[in-house]
């Protein structure tokens, strides 16, 4: 990412029990089917992705993200996979109300202090790491904050944050036909909310008081989709 860039939504994740589940899903709810995406040997999770056109971020995408059964994750052990995938409610819920929106990812153009700033206001946000998985067009190669218990933080509404390398895997998906809307945070401490996003560069970002959640309305093939954390998905704007 250029040093110029200003911090801003990278993707959204909907996370799923298992990869096959996510890519019905998507074929049912938003009427695409997702491309390819790849393997994080960190973590032992794989996933599929989507370009999202807005143009507040044009680089933004939808990433579709399950633990991979068949790998195990090379991070130290006692150390949980990222998005709170180890998480037993989370796998509770994706199992009896299937794939949904859980999370969000930041990319910002200097990670390092976008992360000390964060620690400034005592939200410890994981330390930062460094990543990379292969593709057919080239290693993509990232630094990202994760933390050792895996959580999210802010029932999700706070974003992991990352700094890509020289390429972005956007830069190589096809038109996927979905569109952002419009992209929300609510959570029961808002003013908190919105200071910690300031000071990771993302004052734009919108912020409601209530239930910690997230809400982003598509536009796809089958209409305006918004999805939401809890498995709340609904073909219409409520």
């Amino acid at each position: 990412m250029s040093a110029t860039a200003p911090a801003q939504l990278d993707h959204l994740v909907v996370a799923a029990r298992t990869l096959e589940e996510g890519v019905a899903w998507c074929e049912a709810t938003l009427g695409v089917t997702p491309g390819p995406g790849g393997e994080h040997v960190l973590f032992g999770t794989h996933n599929r992705l989507l370009r999202l056109h807005t143009p507040d971020a044009p680089r933004a995408y939808l990433e579709i993200i399950a633990i991979n059964p068949a790998a195990t994750p090379t991070r130290a052990d006692g150390l949980k996979r990222w998005f709170d995938l180890d998480d037993a409610a989370l796998q509770h819920t994706l199992a009896k109300q299937g794939p949904q929106l859980v999370h969000w990812v930041a990319s910002v153009p200097d990670l390092a202090a976008a992360h000390a700033a964060l620690q400034d206001l005592g939200v410890e946000r994981g330390p930062v790491l460094v990543a990379s998985r292969p593709t057919p067009h080239g290693l993509l190669q990232w630094q990202i904050t994760v933390r050792d218990d895996g959580q999210r933080l802010m029932g999700g509404t706070l974003p992991t944050l990352i700094q890509w390398g020289d390429t972005h895997p956007a830069s190589t998906l096809a038109d996927s036909g979905l569109s952002l809307g419009a992209f929300t945070l609510r959570h029961p401490e808002p003013e908190r909310l919105r200071q910690a996003l300031a000071a990771a560069g993302l004052a734009g970002i919108t912020v409601e008081a209530g239930d910690a959640a997230l809400h982003a309305t598509l536009l796809t093939p089958r209409g305006t989709v918004l999805l939401g954390t809890s498995g709340e998905t609904s073909p219409d704007i409520p």
